[in-house]
């Protein structure tokens, strides 16, 4: 694999270099902007809500069953996710799910617009186990947008339960009725593109003129065949959410839930207790924290995430110190750590020679019938 690559840059000679060179720039330039910015960020959390001796003090009073007992739910909430991705993926193990989820999401958390590279390398782990790019394109498309439905859903939801358990809540309720009906609006969308060829082909039509008009405006090209690339995407994924959609929408919830509860623990153990935040304050605080992570100023959102979690927190009564405290513990566990394990198991990709061609044929993995490319 390393070998085709470096023997299409042979081949592409000066003119691979000289796009290169501005890319490595670029790359350059946002890793220092995102490093200003993430120092920057600390600086202002440390200095306006708890000095790091307070912090310290706090993670220090967690006792041993305490830690094994976040660390046993942050390798849940691990798991879950490879659950949502054997799913969406037929005919793939968990343990590849794994090594697949770890290994890219360590690239997204590490490196500037690390969330397009993490896309890249899923491609090339499941090409190299011998699937294909229209089964991994669905694979990608179909965990997206349930990720992004559940992601969407969370705060409308917590908005909701926040404005039923005080008595003030009018302007939340609204907003979660707002809110609520947008996202019953793009879920009737994709049902609808689902259910209907001719409606797909109106929806893409519409979207290639909207984009065509952009691009003139910017004196670019005009796109074209958007009608044949949505119609063909959707005869792929329609068998699949016709068998899989009630699994795929249970994992993924159970998915971000457990990701939810491990920031919770954290609260409760490092001692920001129920009074001071209630459940589901923190729910809303994370779930709007989680849409901050759709602006790519750092690697997976970290110092943004952090800075939003402890305002949030910290504003609804939590203790400072504590505050900080489980923020950066919950942080730890759910972004240093799998970035450690995600090394591991790209080693483990490299070397599981076994796994090479693996692939099960499409009827075998219970896939879609559809034509590959």
């Amino acid at each position: 694999m390393t070998g085709n690559i470096s023997k299409a840059e042979d081949e592409n000679g000066l003119a691979t270099s000289a796009v290169a060179s501005p890319s490595r720039a670029r790359k350059t330039v946002q890793a220092v902007v995102s490093l200003v910015f993430l120092v920057a960020i600390f600086w202002f959390v440390l200095r306006q809500f708890a000095d790091l001796s307070e912090v310290w003090t706090a993670i220090q009073s967690l006792t041993w069953r305490e830690v094994i007992t976040l660390f046993a739910l942050t390798v849940w909430n691990l798991i879950t996710y490879w659950i949502v991705v054997v799913i969406a993926t037929p005919g793939l193990t968990l343990t590849q799910a794994g090594v697949l989820t770890q290994s890219t999401t360590a690239v997204a958390n590490a490196v500037p617009a690390g969330g397009a590279v993490a896309v890249g390398l899923t491609y090339t782990i499941l090409s190299s186990w011998g699937y294909s790019k229209s089964r991994s394109t669905l694979s990608i498309v179909v965990t997206g947008i349930w990720n992004n439905f559940v992601k969407l859903g969370t705060p409308i939801l917590a908005l909701a339960i926040l404005a039923l358990q005080g008595g003030q809540g009018g302007g939340r309720l609204v907003a979660a009725v707002v809110g609520f009906g947008g996202l019953m609006g793009a879920i009737l969308v994709f049902a609808l593109i689902l259910k209907s060829e001719v409606f797909a082909r109106r929806v893409a039509l519409r979207l290639e003129r909207w984009a065509s008009s952009a691009l003139r405006i910017l004196k670019r090209t005009p796109v074209h065949g958007w009608d044949l690339a949505l119609t063909e995407w959707r005869r792929r994924v329609i068998g699949l959410v016709r068998r899989r959609w009630v699994a795929l929408t249970v994992a993924t919830i159970v998915s971000h839930a457990s990701l939810y509860s491990v920031l919770l623990l954290s609260l409760r153990v490092l001692g920001v207790s129920d009074a001071d935040v209630g459940w589901a304050q923190v729910l809303a605080v994370f779930a709007f924290a989680r849409l901050l992570t759709a602006i790519p100023l750092t690697p997976g959102g970290v110092g943004v995430v952090e800075l939003a979690l402890i305002a949030g927190l910290s504003s609804g009564g939590g203790d400072d110190a504590q505050v900080v405290a489980a923020v950066l513990m919950f942080r730890v566990l759910t972004y240093v750590l799998p970035i450690l394990v995600g090394g591991g198991t790209y080693i483990l990709w490299r070397r599981k020679r076994s796994w090479r061609d693996s692939a099960p044929p499409l009827s075998a993995a219970g896939a879609v019938a559809g034509r590959e490319t």
